[in-house]
């Protein structure tokens, strides 16, 4: 099994199995039709390419994993493999979340068409609050939260009922509701789960507009 992952790896890695390499074996093999293994092979090496082109190109991904591969293994420190998970396990999962938020931002701004803007980071300490939205001399606060198979709701919610005398210090400390955001992947596009909430905060908008 582990031989098989190798072999695999590099084959990618070096391309050895793209189409300029060993043809466009998916239409080949379906312009020939083949009733077993045998009428394939016969064809393949007939037609696609010739089985000491093949013999050659196992050979060239023998080196790339004997010399190439072997030498980059020997460059590899204790260090290095120790660096490597601190950055996927902290510094990947923090720029996909930083890029989740600023999705959602996005789209919250063009839906609202209004100014969204990052909270100060005193504002986060002390409210629990991602962004704002200035009506007037007031502030709406948003706090935007990825929910996925890692976080759940109830998880979510229970933070929230947490958080709400933060929130509410923020209310009277600057006029505006803290509204959660939830956001969610659908299709590879990352949503806002909880639309109705944007009806919320456009009332909320509203409010402050007219008050006096």
């Amino acid at each position: 099994m582990a031989k098989e992952w190798i072999l695999n790896s590099a084959m990618n890695r070096f391309q050895l199995n793209f189409k300029r390499n060993v043809g466009a074996t998916s239409d080949s093999i379906r312009a020939c039709s083949p009733k077993t293994l045998e009428e394939w092979q016969e064809y393949y090496f007939s037609q696609v390419r010739s089985k000491e082109h093949i013999t050659e190109l196992g050979k060239k991904l023998y080196i790339k994993i004997t010399e190439v591969i072997q030498a980059e293994v020997e460059e590899i420190s204790e260090e290095d493999c120790i660096d490597y998970l601190f950055k996927m396990v902290i510094d990947r999962t923090f720029e996909g979340y930083q890029t989740e938020i600023k999705t959602i931002y996005g789209q919250l701004r063009e839906i609202l068409n209004r100014s969204i803007e990052p909270a100060p980071d005193k504002w986060d300490r002390l409210y629990n609050v991602d962004f704002f939205i200035k009506v007037k001399e007031k502030y709406i606060g948003l706090q935007i939260k990825p929910v996925n198979q890692g976080i759940q709701l109830p998880q979510i919610f229970k933070e929230l009922n947490i958080q709400r005398q933060t929130h509410e210090k923020f209310k009277n400390q600057f006029g505006g509701r803290v509204f959660y955001i939830f956001s969610c992947k659908e299709d590879r596009q990352k949503i806002i789960k909880n639309v109705a909430v944007i009806e919320e905060i456009k009332t909320e908008i509203t409010r402050l507009e007219n008050e006096k």
